[in-house]
């Protein structure tokens, strides 16, 4: 079986990784939650198994496994996601409009449980900076 492709989204309006995952937490509810974008992807039938990875302060910082796509009737398509944020080891990426895509080979690794990644005590311009150098 071929690997999932995944894709990548810049985690806007949120104030950093506790509030994404509060936002996608407070969606278990509804088993899902749901981001509006206006283009289905091209490769959306390659993206089976994948993950939506979250880009904050310039870094992928998690991941939330993607359910499915579907159109909202209003021109529009929801990216339906799991109502949960998995911790990946950060890996500097630039920000972006809209989403991009990301081969499985190049995806980074999730964090195991109660595993560091080893900035979270840093504040994000340092890490943004850091990145930019190649040193984090």
């Amino acid at each position: 079986m071929d690997e999932p492709l995944h894709i990548t989204k810049v985690a806007f309006a949120s104030a950093g990784p506790d509030s994404l995952r509060a936002w996608l937490e407070g969606h278990a509810d509804a088993g899902e939650a749901r981001l509006t974008t206006r283009y289905l992807p091209k490769r959306v039938s390659e993206m089976a198994g994948g993950s939506l990875y979250w880009i904050h302060g310039h870094m992928l910082v998690g991941r939330s496994p993607i359910i499915g796509f579907m159109d909202n009737g209003a021109g529009r398509h929801w990216i339906r996601l799991e109502p949960r944020l998995i911790a990946v080891q950060p890996v500097p990426r630039r920000a972006h409009q809209g989403w991009r895509y990301l081969a499985h080979a190049d995806a980074p690794r999730d964090l195991g449980e109660g595993e560091a990644s080893g900035t979270e005590a840093m504040p994000a311009a340092l890490i943004g900076e850091l990145s930019r150098l190649g040193l984090v």
